[in-house]
């Protein structure tokens, strides 16, 4: 039962973690990359102190403030800038290497436990984001190689993760990383960022709400929860509904093609994920 709700709590935290891309890519016409994180994580990580207000110093440790610091506060910083150099489909497709990168890294840090049918899963998720990204979207190779950074430096957390969460409370893990990723990239936004001259268009306001709520406090706090209770590469293998959803909407707010070829990719990465989950059920 625990199992199956980690599964929902992952499957939630993926499809909400989709709009992220698509809301990045409006906000950052108005602040840039740094900022964007700061005030993303910055505003977000009291919230979430206040519900998990009493078990806060149980669970901040030196080692959950530095993934936080590393994996949400220099990944998103990465990711940002590669989103704002890049289309949002091939924004997508990279992210999408992410469940495979969380299978290596954990295989060579021998604690992999993926079998033949999930490390299928992840070839079939791979292939359909290939498709995916194959159906249209303009590359950037700089902003491409940076959003491979930020996917690699997401998959070394995913693991590190595995290992900090058990006997943790979730929720309060989140709010302390939340925290220490603003703090981290704060000097880099004093330092090279730049602040806007004016304040958000509407369109803007809106979708910085979205990236604090929809973007942060609910999928990162689900994913926590859920990947409390998996192997990491089954946690991994979720985030490629993220890319799925970013390049849907890539399509339908930004007009990048998404036709049949599109949809076909789509059909793979549900298929591949749930090839992955359904192995690991069986462990």
């Amino acid at each position: 039962m625990r199992i199956n709700r980690a599964i929902l709590a992952l499957t939630a935290a993926g499809l909400t973690w989709g709009l992220t891309v698509p809301m990045s890519k409006v906000v950052l016409d108005w602040l840039d990359p740094a900022w964007t994180t700061v005030a993303r994580f910055g505003l977000a990580a009291p919230i979430l102190a206040a519900v998990a207000w009493g078990r806060l110093r149980a669970n901040t440790t030196p080692a959950v403030l530095m993934w936080g610091a590393v994996g949400f506060g220099m990944v998103i910083v990465l990711q940002n800038i590669g989103i704002a150099r890049t289309s949002v489909t091939h924004a997508a497709l990279i992210l999408g290497t992410v469940p495979i990168l969380v299978a290596l890294t954990t295989a060579a840090a021998g604690r992999g436990n993926a079998g033949p049918q999930a490390w299928a899963g992840f070839a079939v998720a791979l292939s359909g984001m290939a498709l995916v990204a194959g159906s249209g979207g303009t590359a950037s190779i700089s902003g491409d190689l940076i959003m491979l950074a930020s996917a690699a430096l997401s998959a070394l957390t995913i693991e590190a993760q595995s290992r900090l969460l058990p006997g943790r409370d979730p929720i309060a893990v989140t709010a302390v990383q939340m925290a220490a990723a603003a703090v981290a990239v704060l000097p880099l936004a004093l330092l090279a960022g730049e602040l806007p001259t004016g304040g958000p268009t509407t369109a803007q306001a809106v979708n910085g709400i979205g990236l604090i709520t929809l973007g942060s406090l609910l999928p990162f706090a689900l994913y926590a929860y859920g990947q409390k209770h998996v192997p990491a590469e089954v946690a991994g293998a979720f985030v490629n509904l993220e890319p799925l959803v970013g390049a849907g909407l890539g399509a339908a707010v930004f007009g990048e093609p998404f036709g049949g070829l599109g949809a076909a990719g789509g059909v793979a990465v549900v298929a591949g994920i749930a090839l992955s989950a359904l192995a690991q059920g069986r462990h």
